[in-house]
């Protein structure tokens, strides 16, 4: 949690230099203790950098696409010439997300989490897919990460105006 800690300081304050007057002072503190409150409910001290990561990707102001992307390269393992993404490494990526939406009593249950894992690895071969496949499967919008797009699209339209006056 200290090293969170550090490099959340760092990320914020780099953002308060980008853009001034934008980024809450206490906004590694807050940062902090909501992965703390989704990733240590047990109080251990310790939170999973790769748990932290996600949280911090899916709630980045990035494209889908981008945070997708990521949510590969981080949890993705090589194998020879290419990257790969196995059962297990899916497995821990949406059991993670789905801390974000469980801590406002929002989360499904692993049953759930297994369900679209069998959905993403249907008529796959290997124990692995690749990250077009992975991609794919994302912008099919699976039922347990349906909050992320949708989130997505609430924030993006709050940059939107419209120049129309109503009487």
């Amino acid at each position: 949690i200290k090293q969170i800690s550090r490099m959340l300081m760092k990320l914020f304050q780099r953002a308060r230099l980008e853009k001034p007057g934008q980024v809450d002072p206490r906004a590694a503190e807050f940062t902090l203790s909501l992965l703390v409150a989704m990733y240590d409910r047990s109080g251990t001290g310790y939170v999973k950098t790769r748990s932290a990561a996600a949280a911090l990707i899916s709630l980045s102001g990035d494209t889908l696409l981008t945070k997708y992307r990521a949510f590969f390269h981080f949890y993705a393992v090589p194998d020879g010439k290419e990257t790969l993404i196995t059962r297990s490494a899916l497995r821990s990526l949406l059991t993670d997300l789905n801390q974000i939406p469980a801590i406002v009593g929002e989360g499904c249950t692993l049953s759930c989490v297994e369900i679209v894992l069998h959905d993403c690895f249907q008529g796959v071969l290997n124990a692995a897919i690749v990250e077009d496949k992975f991609l794919s499967w994302l912008r099919s919008e699976p039922a347990v990460l349906l909050w992320l797009p949708t989130c997505y699209r609430l924030s993006a339209t709050e940059m939107i105006s419209h120049q129309a006056r109503c009487r």
